[in-house]
């Protein structure tokens, strides 16, 4: 992941204390104990986030731009590692829950002391070599912010008690929410352009632009909604493989899938719950439905007699709407995505599944040395996923911004719109 443009008209240092300090301050109302565990091997422990976005800037920053480098401590090098092979070892992903020293006092000081450094480092004058891979380190950390979110969201899910990140406090809707019907983004097709352009950050699989041809489609106007996919359960959806891809047939029997990630009936005809981060709620019928894996999606759209879209079609109607600036923030959406009532975005919410394999854009290459490890040596075995979620730093949330993840996932806030 290489940034090819970064804006200047925030001054880099505000911006980078900006975004460490707003790293801490998710961590803030956890306890130790919270900060350690490991809940699954695809998430890792707050502590681990913390102290993993502080050796990027040690490792790429610090130890080729300072002048008599030496590193907080030598063992970190291997054990924040996350996968880039061209910095040396790693430790395992699975057991990053087992690191139990450093302790998160311990993490905490660790990012003090790289903050320190890196200030004295970007308050130097004169040729600033190192503004790229800062703000690439800073987009980077944002992205882990919403990891520590998700991955934080999975551990609590599995004590019983579903006890919350922090409490609601007031963000539940002042009036009942009322279902909008669902209408249609016409697109008469042929050739779009699509990938990042003008002069802000991009990542560098969101480059080159290029074209793509188009045939007509049409682009729901919202997500599809708890209470939709809830008609879907009760019709039966989950027991009939026509609907199913074969391995998705295959994933839902063999780990018993039955309702999306994060539901639960406390009895035969009960209402259903959810849990978010800020504990359990009764289901909402309008909010989106969230915590979908591709498969789960994928079926609901052919139920529904439709499909997902691709991810040409999804950046066009994106592109079209131009309501970006528009997009909600994570804390008025309450960490947990609100019913839609705009229908002049197709930004926020939650992360959209699209039919689209990831793979490079045509011309993409990716970046000299190890940070050119972020993004293309991904580009196998994933579909992409567009539009942000309500756990998404506001800067990220941008229609050509592309995430990925394997078709089992579904901790992240991922959903779905239809296309047809």
């Amino acid at each position: 992941m290489l940034q090819r443009r970064h804006t200047r008209d925030v001054g880099q240092l505000a911006r980078f204390l900006s975004v460490r300090q707003a790293t801490v301050a998710l961590a803030a109302p956890l306890s130790p104990e919270d900060c350690c565990a490991q809940s699954m091997p695809d998430a890792s422990p707050v502590k681990w986030h913390l102290a993993h976005t502080t050796w990027f800037f040690e490792t790429f920053v610090l130890e080729r731009f300072e002048p008599n480098f030496q590193p907080f401590d030598a063992s970190f090098r291997v054990l924040f590692n996350s996968y880039y092979n061209g910095v040396g070892a790693k430790h395992p992903r699975a057991q990053r829950g087992l690191i139990t020293r450093p302790d998160l006092a311990e993490v905490l000081r660790y990012r003090e002391h790289v903050d320190g450094r890196m200030r004295r480092l970007l308050e130097c004058s004169g040729q600033r070599e190192w503004q790229t891979i800062v703000e690439l380190g800073l987009n980077h950390e944002q992205q882990h912010q919403e990891l520590m979110l998700t991955d934080l969201k999975h551990l609590l899910s599995c004590n019983p008690a579903w006890p919350a990140y922090v409490p609601a406090r007031g963000l539940a809707e002042a009036v009942a929410p009322v279902q909008r019907p669902r209408r249609w983004h016409t697109h008469a097709g042929g050739l779009v352009e699509i990938g990042h352009a003008g002069d802000g950050f991009c990542f560098d699989n969101e480059l080159p632009r290029h074209k793509v041809y188009l045939e007509p489609f049409e682009l729901a106007d919202r997500l599809v909604t708890n209470g939709e996919f809830l008609a879907f359960m009760e019709a039966g959806g989950y027991q009939d493989p026509a609907l199913w891809l074969s391995e998705g047939w295959d994933w839902i029997g063999a780990n018993r899938v039955r309702a999306p990630l994060y539901w639960r009936q406390p009895e035969a005809g009960a209402d259903w719950q959810e849990f978010t981060l800020h504990g359990a709620q009764t289901l909402v019928p309008e909010q989106p439905v969230v915590h979908l894996s591709y498969f789960e999606a994928d079926a609901f759209a052919r139920w529904a007699q439709a499909r997902l879209p691709t991810e040409a079609e999804w950046e066009a109607v994106a592109q079209s709407l131009s309501q970006e600036q528009d997009a909600p923030l994570p804390q008025s959406a309450g960490l947990h995505p609100q019913v839609q009532t705009d229908a002049s975005s197709l930004l926020g919410g939650v992360w959209q599944w699209t039919r689209s394999s990831y793979d490079a854009y045509p011309g993409f290459q990716p970046a000299a040395g190890a940070v050119g490890e972020y993004n293309g040596k991904f580009m196998v075995n994933q579909y992409v996923l567009r539009g942000g979620s309500c756990a998404t730093p506001r800067g990220h949330v941008r229609a050509s911004y592309r995430n990925f993840f394997p078709t089992a996932a579904r901790w992240q806030f991922t959903g779905l719109r239809l296309c047809r």
